[in-house]
């Protein structure tokens, strides 16, 4: 009798007893991308995917690209901390001065040109230095994205000299003070206004990875695509794939246990893993739309090294002035990558 005034209950309510036990949290998860784009298509939604399968439905992620939940991409991690998005993808140098010491990941040439090797070592300095940083929020994995490359209109930049007077793109302020040094003029602006700045003129180019060249069409708002030689990236970008804290908490434990399964070192190896194959995919496309293709001598390479190198002194300078130990955060950065290569 019990189990048939519930059923009654359930069809009044216009349930049934398998939805309304399937399915027992749904995460809006917000991110600022196509969903085309190499994260969302071989890192988020896999995750998403994995976690509802895991979890037999009882767990549902629901993702949302180009911010469509509100907000700008720089006010991802306020949304997050908030309650105002459930989870999502935050580049903490969007906010600049905030995440000082994450900073020290971006510098010039820290990391590999393979993302998952750089986001290996991004999770292991994210133990080490950023979880207090991080403390509102739950973060679930610290990753970064695959080497930056020099997309502009026109010929590709050979030399140092190259880069005097061009208004170019920077996605964070250790980029932009590379970019400054370098002899140009950097324009620090979120991933999403890139492709109207290039279209309107207001930049000549800008740095970003080949993973996101298609989903911005810089195949057709630029003409070359330049990266540097050897195996060290011109610069990368810190990232987090976090939650609402609070909502992380208050999910049953043996959901909660899921989302852990699904979390640090591997996920942070994943999502780096997405930018590689992404960038595969993203060069192919700028070559074989005639797009000049290019690396820069060695030798060319070592003067930009020698940019960076005093880009990274500066840095360290600032850290100390500000309290924090510049020289020690550098080292654990260039540790955590050591430790990370491939054969390690």
């Amino acid at each position: 009798m019990h189990l048939i005034k519930s059923a009654a209950l359930l069809a009044a309510l216009g349930l049934s007893a398998t939805t309304a036990t399937a399915q027992e949290v749904t995460l809006r998860f917000q991110h600022f991308v196509s969903p085309a784009s190499a994260n969302p298509t071989y890192f988020m939604q896999p995750w998403a995917d994995t976690i509802e399968e895991q979890s037999n439905g009882r767990i549902k992620v629901e993702l949302y690209p180009f911010m469509q939940l509100g907000g700008s991409a720089p006010s991802q991690y306020d949304l997050i901390r908030d309650g105002a998005i459930d989870g999502g993808w935050v580049i903490p140098g969007y906010q600049p001065n905030r995440f000082p010491e994450a900073e020290a990941m971006e510098l010039p040439f820290m990391t590999s040109k393979s993302g998952e090797e750089a986001s290996a070592a991004a999770w292991e300095f994210t133990q080490q230095y950023l979880m207090d940083d991080f403390a509102d929020v739950h973060v679930i994995a610290a990753h970064m994205h695959g080497p930056g490359i020099v997309h502009k209109r026109g010929a590709s930049v050979e030399t140092v000299e190259d880069f005097a007077g061009l208004k170019l793109r920077g996605p964070s302020r250790t980029a932009t003070l590379l970019l400054e040094e370098l002899g140009a003029t950097p324009i620090g602006m979120p991933v999403p206004q890139f492709p109207e700045a290039l279209s309107r003129g207001v930049v000549d180019g800008g740095v970003i990875t080949w993973e996101m060249s298609p989903s911005l069409k810089l195949d057709e708002l630029t003409d070359s695509h330049t990266d540097v030689a050897g195996d060290q990236a011109l610069y990368n970008l810190y990232f987090i794939w976090a939650m609402n804290k609070d909502v992380y908490e208050g999910m049953p434990d043996d959901l909660r246990a899921i989302l852990d399964a699904n979390s640090g070192m591997m996920a942070s190896r994943w999502a780096g893993r997405a930018h590689d194959t992404g960038d595969i995919v993203g060069r192919d496309v700028m070559a074989a739309d005639g797009n000049e293709i290019a690396v820069m001598s060695e030798a060319e390479t070592n003067r930009i090294k020698a940019v960076g190198a005093d880009v990274t002194a500066a840095w360290i300078a600032e850290m100390d002035a500000k309290g924090y130990d510049g020289a020690a955060l550098v080292a654990s950065a260039q540790a955590a990558v050591a430790a990370n290569r491939a054969g390690q």
